[in-house]
């Protein structure tokens, strides 16, 4: 069958852009492809630094006729919706057919020639493309992401007429900008058209292009005792930068190694786009005096100049680091605090030194949930942002933490303390490392729930697929710690630890103002003397935060910590408002329900059935280490036949139940056992007496599963109450009683998870 070859030619695509337009030039053209009937047998796509192609096969000479049914108003509606349904359709009133009181049009289309069809597709495509960026250029009024040159379009090897603002579709395409025969060359389908870029020096697909990067990074190494420092974010890079891509091994100054090896890969990949090797064997981080730098060109003496000047602008770049890093050590990390106070870190929630003091109360606070010593804990948060005020990471903001950890290291700072700085971001990614020592965990935990805290106190959410302020992945953050510490920290309790942090807002010409329903008062100034004459007042305003709304005020008067129980709820503060927050109770269970989403998307990509994440999320449980356990418990005891067979009875107990509650209320109160009930009806009470204790016991101790295994002696006496006893007894006495006794196996079960969530 027919191929469809399209090429779209231009100036340099970014690299950063490449792989999604590959992706949007893929989708675009199958879904109008779609549209029309026509569904290729294969189609690819290719992105390079000068071009975005696509290749199809299998795809008809022509369309099929079509035929269409489609549904209008109904018979009598106004003559207006009746005229716009004929304008939709092209037909006239009387070619409308009538069926149960409703208009219907039938629309035969008679099918179109393909190369005809996929030249209205390629119009649309290049007039709509979604490029992050665009432009015009000369006087047309195409956009593209760089001046289009050239348009490529064969079908089944004939070119198709096309023509885009004076760009005149054709045959023709030309190769490597500097090593190509520098004359255009026309291709005829696929085959040749890869065939002729690779012998113009242009390889096509990406992957390729990795491979022979990979390749000669890896050969030049290993003839000089080398191993290349694997960045595939790097590679992906570099990949869409060169067409031809050849490897070049370049030396530098060795006297520079004294720098961080951090320092030395973030200048070579950020400025310059270099791999960083190391000696073979060499497992940590310790690199070798030389890089890997990747050319567009074969050069004639294999890239011994290429080297030398690319060693020449790496040596100007780690001049410019060494002075940051010898000038950044005069000033210690302390010292540097000062600086935060000019540094706003939200319009709505004040400078970041406002946020290192939130960090340090949260800190000290979260310390003992994972183990740590709060004096370490409130250091460290103390300084984590000092490196945020150097001149390294004004030139690197990626290094932020990490140089911080060096600074602290080289200020003789404890060891545990420099650790946490370094690694309190982590993680950031996927594949970035949980923190796994107390301090640091401490820390990182602190600094993502005050991000998520924060922005969820003034109403900044995510929304779709939009998060400025990354809030998924500090929650994901947050939940991978816990779980891979197994440390208990209740998420509603972290969230009221946030909350009593506010008090880091009370300075000299400010005050914290709280309003609940019994109280209004403020906490000012005086609360910062050193007095333990405080402490209780302290405490009542700090649970008054949990229950009114938080507002920070400007004042001219030195508040003591004072309440006012006279005064109306929600009176207005005295002074300037200058940040507000909404209630604790509203955010906790916004930013609870939002750990929760996050969390089932992890579980669930670690295999877990989403009906048994649902049944155990809706006990309100918000302790993740819990939830976790009694997910994978569920999980274990749904999978024998005691589970299922269990699971059947509860929902043929629940579904009478609520037929029964439909009637009105249920009867309330244990069952008894009955003069002349049957044998089974008194077992299952029996069963029931003997499965409460044990599994509240196994609940209290957090033994899930010994829970299911108390849960599943109630298998065979529900089995046989259910064969042998009708619940729905003529005497009254005895159907309220079997009532209950079901409502007592539905609460017992509930108490473990809500099974009516389970599906299976």
């Amino acid at each position: 069958m027919p191929q469809l070859l399209i090429e779209l030619f231009s100036e340099e695509i970014p690299a950063r852009m490449q792989v999604q337009a590959a992706r949007d030039l893929d989708r675009m053209v199958r879904e109008r492809l779609a549209e029309q009937g026509l569904l290729p047998e294969g189609l690819k796509t290719f992105a390079g630094p000068r071009r975005l192609t696509l290749a199809a096969e299998g795809l008809p000479a022509a369309q099929g006729d079509r035929h269409e049914e489609r549904k209008g108003p109904r018979v009598g509606a106004p003559d207006a919706a009746i005229e716009g349904f004929l304008r939709s359709t092209g037909l006239s009133r009387d070619q409308l057919v009538e069926k149960d009181g409703v208009w219907f049009a039938h629309i035969h289309r008679k099918g179109r020639p393909t190369p005809e069809i996929v030249a209205e597709i390629l119009d649309h495509v290049i007039r709509n493309f979604p490029w992050p960026k665009s432009m015009t250029w000369g006087t047309g009024t195409l956009r593209w992401v760089r001046p289009l040159k050239r348009i490529v379009f064969l079908f089944d090897g004939q070119v198709v007429p096309l023509n885009l603002d004076g760009i005149e579709a054709g045959d023709v395409t030309e190769g490597h900008r500097f090593m190509g025969s520098g004359k255009p060359f026309k291709v005829k389908d696929f085959e040749s058209y890869r065939d002729k870029l690779a012998a113009h020096f242009v390889i096509l697909d990406v992957e390729e292009r990795k491979d022979r990067i990979m390749d000669g990074a890896r050969t030049l190494c290993f003839a000089r005792n080398l191993e290349l420092v694997d960045d595939d974010g790097l590679l992906d890079e570099v990949a869409g930068l060169a067409e031809w891509p050849t490897p070049v091994l370049g030396d530098m100054d060795p006297a520079f190694l004294d720098l961080p090896p951090e320092v030395i890969r973030t200048s070579m990949r950020t400025h310059q786009k270099y791999f960083a090797v190391r000696p073979a064997g060499e497992a940590g981080g310790k690199l070798a005096p030389h890089f890997i730098t990747v050319a567009n060109i074969e050069a004639p003496d294999g890239g011994k100049e290429i080297a030398r000047g690319n060693a020449k602008v790496l040596s100007a770049r780690l001049n410019d680091a060494r002075f940051f890093w010898d000038e950044d050590r005069k000033i210690t990390l302390e010292e540097r605090l000062a600086k935060l106070s000019g540094v706003t870190f939200h319009a709505r929630l004040g400078t970041l030194a406002e946020r290192v003091e939130r960090l340090e109360l949260l800190a000290r606070a979260i310390a003992p949930r994972v183990g740590a010593d709060p004096a370490k804990a409130v250091l460290a948060a103390h300084l984590c942002k000092a490196d945020l005020a150097t001149g390294m990471v004004g030139e690197f903001p990626e290094l932020q933490g990490l140089m911080g950890g060096y600074y602290a290291r080289e200020e003789k700072i404890s060891p545990v303390v420099a650790d946490a700085i370094r690694d309190h971001y982590k993680p950031v990614g996927a594949g970035d490392e949980a923190p796994d020592t107390p301090v640091t965990m401490a820390l990182a935990i602190a600094e993502k729930l005050d991000t998520l805290t924060a922005f969820f106190a003034i109403d900044e959410k995510p929304t779709g697929s939009r998060d400025p302020y990354a809030l998924r992945r500090a929650a994901l953050g947050v939940i991978r710690i816990l779980l891979g510490s197994e440390a208990r920290a209740p998420i509603r309790e972290l969230v009221a630890d946030w909350y009593r942090s506010l008090r880091c807002y009370v300075d000299p010409g400010r005050a914290l103002y709280v309003s609940t329903r019994r109280t209004t008062g403020y906490l000012g100034p005086a609360y910062r003397r050193p007095s333990e004459v405080f402490q209780t007042y302290v405490e009542e305003f700090e649970d008054a935060l949990l229950e009114g709304v938080p507002y920070v005020v400007s004042t001219t008067e030195d508040f003591d910590i004072r309440f006012d129980r006279s005064a109306a709820a929600g009176e207005a503060p005295e002074g300037e408002v200058l940040y507000q927050f909404r209630p604790y109770p509203v955010v906790a269970d916004e930013v609870l329900g939002f750990m929760a989403d996050r969390l089932k998307v992890a579980l669930r990509d670690q295999g877990k059935r989403h009906d048994l994440v649902d049944a155990v999320f809706a006990l309100g449980d918000d302790d993740l280490v819990r939830i976790v356990a009694r997910v994978e418990a569920l999980d274990g005891f749904l999978s024998g036949a005691d589970g299922q067979n269990l699971l059947a009875g509860y929902k043929r107990a629940g579904n009478i139940l609520k037929a029964e509650e439909k009637k009105g209320e249920l009867p309330a109160g244990p069952a008894v056992a009955m003069p002349g009930a049957p044998a089974e009806e008194g077992a299952l009470i029996a069963a029931l007496e003997a499965a409460e204790p044990s599994v509240a016991q196994a609940l209290q101790q957090e033994d899930f599963a010994g829970a299911m295994r108390a849960l599943s002696g109630l298998r065979a006496p529900v089995d046989a109450f259910f064969e042998a006893v009708l619940v729905n007894s003529e005497n009254a006495a005895e159907r309220d009683n079997r009532l209950r006794l079901l409502v007592q196996v539905r609460d017992l079960m509930e108490r473990v998870a809500d099974f009516s969530q389970v599906t299976g």
